[in-house]
């Protein structure tokens, strides 16, 4: 894959260095001199001076012909310009822009941006995970299929103890992938029959998160 990477910064750096090991094309773009300079010393052509929000910068990157681009930059209205350029004036295929305020993640979704990764979700989500007593947990969001990936504790308390999984009425768009109890994993069926404290990893539309809380008594 031939992949456009905006914003020569820490992020920019490692992301560009891990893809080219993987055997990827990638141009590193930053407008800085110095970083710049920083940079080639290292990454010698596979990077270029210049502005990744302006198109005549992503002309020469050859834009035209890149697989992805990615915005990497420490300002969200940058990623979203290099984003919009790439897409809107190349016709690039595919989109992802580094999102630091997760403010800004429905905005991004509205004007076109393939995928946004939040580092400040994913770092909360993290916390989140290892606080004690913390039953419901977003590991990932699916953006392009409107799913999410959750991980939910089974509280002592909580109305399904004891239930097989075909008496449980879940909502219609979700699927239970894998059961953690203890140290061992279960793949579940119908027959499944939940415990306090099992960790149960499903897959839910969106719109489905508040009723699965209250099935599993995690709220």
């Amino acid at each position: 894959m031939y992949i456009i990477v905006g914003g020569g910064g820490d992020v920019g750096y490692y992301l560009t260095r891990n893809l080219l090991n993987q055997g990827h094309e990638v141009l590193l773009l930053e407008k800085h001199t110095s970083r710049y300079q920083s940079l080639s010393e290292e990454l010698g052509q596979s990077v270029l001076k210049g502005d990744a929000c302006e198109a005549r910068t992503m002309e020469e990157a050859g834009a035209r012909r890149a697989d992805a681009v990615i915005a990497v930059t420490g300002e969200d209205e940058d990623n979203l310009v290099i984003c919009q350029v790439a897409k809107k004036r190349f016709n690039v295929a595919r989109t992802i822009a580094r999102l630091n305020n997760p403010k800004h993640e429905e905005l991004f979704k509205k004007l076109g941006i393939d995928v946004s990764v939040s580092p400040t979700k994913a770092i909360l989500s993290l916390i989140e995970s290892e606080l004690p007593g913390q039953r419901f947990v977003l590991l990932m969001t699916l953006k392009r299929a409107g799913l999410e990936i959750l991980e939910i504790t089974i509280p002592p308390l909580s109305p399904v103890i004891g239930k097989q999984l075909s008496q449980i009425n879940l909502p219609r768009r979700c699927n239970l992938t894998l059961i953690i109890r203890g140290s061992e994993p279960i793949f579940p069926s119908g027959e499944t029959v939940l415990e306090a404290n099992d960790e149960v990893y499903a897959v839910v539309n969106h719109d489905a998160e508040e009723e699965i809380r209250k099935t599993f008594g995690a709220v």
